[in-house]
């Protein structure tokens, strides 16, 4: 029994499947995903993206393959990229079997719309002979015209059995190495569809409210659905879907983990909306130090509060605090203890020095336990 049992999620069981070295379920920590948006053709562009992806923490990456032009370019952009990288198709059998050859991780495919039994079959012969894994990705915006027809509009019970349709055509070829995902842009009918999905099988599932907005609607979007989900134990995989740049997805995706503690990554930061009691600007400094500490990977937490009300409680919980104080000199806090002051004009750059000191020693600590271990 925890000792925060409030905060205790129980996780889905599902069974295990490898994107490349990456494992999606079983009790894998949850991933994060991302999609380019550069030309796939335009190799040098999409890796140099990926690569922005990668410094954001993405696990897995998928890149579309909408002709042959792209899958051409995919073996140079596989072969940079440092995490998985999972190939987008639709309808192109050919694109799949071109993908799987060039080194993709994992096959991104709706197996009921890219033609015949025999070609489903050439597509499933050529993942398992390349070592792909598969992502079956229904979506409200394309549902089967007979499952339209038999239930009138999107919903739960037609994406949960478009899926169910797919994952038969790949069981029927003894392929089983696949997760599936069931996304809607529809908040309510995307986390119905995923719960009713959750039940029926046990396959890892991956999370998305799809096209869900800018950087502001999609992420609060995203946060209840994928949040909802995640914090009921479903789902094994996320994407969260912006009209914003593909590290932008990553960071956010990070944020609702994080704030779930299912999975850390970087600082974790605690800050007020501010008030007339500020002893300096919360707000453009927040904005600041979290520029300013993108880089750091190791998970650990800053407090930044405008006054005394509750600086010093939310410090005691943090590894770093900053409190504002009177006459331009405010309170540090190191692993929740009252340690010194620092005047306003250097109250940025000490913070950033604090924290860069503190994600190295946590490196060098745990450094030293694996060498122990060995």
């Amino acid at each position: 029994m925890s000792i925060r049992p409030w905060r205790d999620i129980q996780r889905r069981q599902s069974r295990q499947i490898m994107v490349g070295n990456v494992a999606v379920g079983g009790g894998a920590p949850v991933t994060v995903q991302t999609m380019t948006n550069t030309p796939t053709e335009d190799a040098r562009a999409t890796i140099d993206q990926i690569r922005r992806c990668e410094d954001a923490g993405a696990d897995i990456i998928r890149v579309s393959c909408p002709d042959e032009a792209s899958t051409a370019a995919l073996k140079q952009i596989v072969r940079a990229a440092k995490v998985p990288i999972v190939a987008d198709i639709h309808f192109h059998y050919k694109r799949a079997l071109e993908a799987a050859d060039a080194g993709a991780a994992c096959l991104r495919i709706n197996p009921g719309n890219i033609g015949s039994a025999e070609r489903v079959a050439e597509v499933v012969r050529a993942a398992k002979a390349n070592g792909c894994s598969m992502r079956i990705g229904v979506n409200a915006g394309s549902l089967e015209k007979d499952l339209l027809e038999k239930y009138s509009e999107p919903c739960p019970e037609a994406l949960v059995e478009s899926a169910l349709d797919h994952i038969k055509l790949l069981q029927d070829h003894d392929f089983h190495e696949y997760k599936v995902a069931v996304k809607a842009s529809d908040v309510f009918l995307a986390v119905s569809a995923y719960m009713g999905l959750a039940e029926a099988v046990d396959c890892p599932l991956h999370l998305g409210i799809t096209e869900a907005g800018g950087l502001i609607g999609g992420t609060v979007k995203s946060a209840i659905g994928i949040g909802n989900l995640l914090w009921a134990g479903i789902g094994d995989t996320i994407r969260v879907s912006l009209s914003a740049e593909p590290e932008e997805e990553v960071r956010v995706g990070f944020e609702i983990l994080k704030a779930l503690g299912i999975r850390n990554r970087g600082v974790r930061v605690v800050s007020c909306p501010s008030c007339a009691r500020q002893g300096f600007d919360v707000i453009r400094t927040v904005q600041t130090l979290e520029e300013r500490l993108q880089h750091i990977r190791v998970p650990l937490s800053l407090s930044v509060l405008g006054c005394v009300v509750n600086g010093p409680g939310e410090a005691r919980e943090t590894d770093i605090g900053l409190t504002g104080g009177g006459a331009g000199k405010h309170m540090v806090y190191l692993s929740g203890v009252t340690d010194h002051t620092v005047q306003g004009a250097d109250m940025v750059d000490h913070i950033v020095r604090l924290v860069e000191a503190k994600a190295a020693e946590i490196e060098a600590a745990e450094a030293a336990q694996a060498q122990a271990v060995e």
